[in-house]
């Protein structure tokens, strides 16, 4: 469940306005069957049970979004990463929008030129995008979000960037009839520990997704920052820290733009 709440508050942010969190009304479509999200999200359970908690003993006073950023830091903790002080204040959004969901969140075959390019748009930098990518020591994907670079049974047409014996052993568990739903980890050697396993795997050809590998593939200056977290793993869970309290921060819910939901999965005005 930790790299499903870390995914969560990702998902979110480029915002940080609990939108994500948003079941569809009549009067918009929410996020949660956005392309990225869609059958890769879970997870929401466990926010709907800490905020029903919460509001028993403080009505109104804690955001939704405040939640998910707490979820994410405290997975990190419990999985062997560092701590952070959270920011508290985010408010939550009164809408939510699939089409920003489908726009600004990346795609597992995005290049390095399309990565920078999102998270530059919010004010991220090439470094965070390294930096944060690091999460994927964590969770998994299905196959058919990196089954194009399988490419079938031909493994001399397969993707040249990676390794060829993981190359075979991702044939092997991402058979045609089942690609929708196997699931492979993002990081196959310390699934469960957040680490700088992630950036060990991209340095042997073993990145899972296609925007996994590019960062050494793609770019001289993303490939220097992995070799510099797999040479430190001290300084990736240092720098983390840092690039997760600039993303949360990004465009909060302010003013009337913004409350404090009863219910994360519903605006407060919603007639049920």
């Amino acid at each position: 469940m930790a790299a499903s709440l870390l995914r969560l508050h990702f998902h979110d942010c480029f915002g940080c306005d609990a939108s994500v969190l948003l079941d569809d009304t009549p009067n918009f479509v929410g996020e949660k069957t956005a392309a990225p999200n869609l059958n890769s999200l879970r997870g929401f359970e466990v926010i709907d049970s800490i905020k029903t908690d919460l509001e028993f003993v403080c009505p109104e006073t804690v955001s939704c979004a405040d939640i998910l950023a707490i979820a994410a830091r405290d997975s990190v903790v419990l999985s062997g990463g560092l701590g952070w002080e959270v920011q508290m204040g985010r408010k939550d959004s009164l809408t939510a929008s699939k089409e920003s969901a489908n726009n600004n969140i990346p795609g597992p075959n995005s290049d390095v030129a399309t990565l920078a390019a999102k998270f530059q748009n919010v004010g991220l930098t090439l470094d965070d995008m390294v930096t944060l990518s690091g999460a994927h020591t964590l969770g998994k994907a299905r196959c058919f979000t990196f089954n194009s670079r399988l490419n079938g049974n031909s493994n001399a047409d397969a993707d040249p960037n990676v390794n060829l014996d993981f190359i075979q052993s991702l044939q092997q568990l991402c058979t045609q009839s089942n690609a929708n739903t196997t699931l492979a980890d993002l990081d196959y050697k310390t699934p469960s520990v957040f680490d700088n396993q992630y950036f060990v795997n991209l340095l042997s050809g073993e990145g899972l997704l296609t925007s996994d590998q590019v960062l050494v593939t793609g770019d001289e200056g993303t490939r220097e920052l992995v070799e510099s977290y797999v040479d430190d793993p001290l300084a990736f869970l240092e720098e983390f820290k840092k690039s997760m309290l600039r993303m949360g921060s990004l465009l909060p819910a302010t003013g009337e733009n913004g409350e404090i939901r009863r219910n994360c999965r519903l605006p407060n005005n919603f007639n049920q």
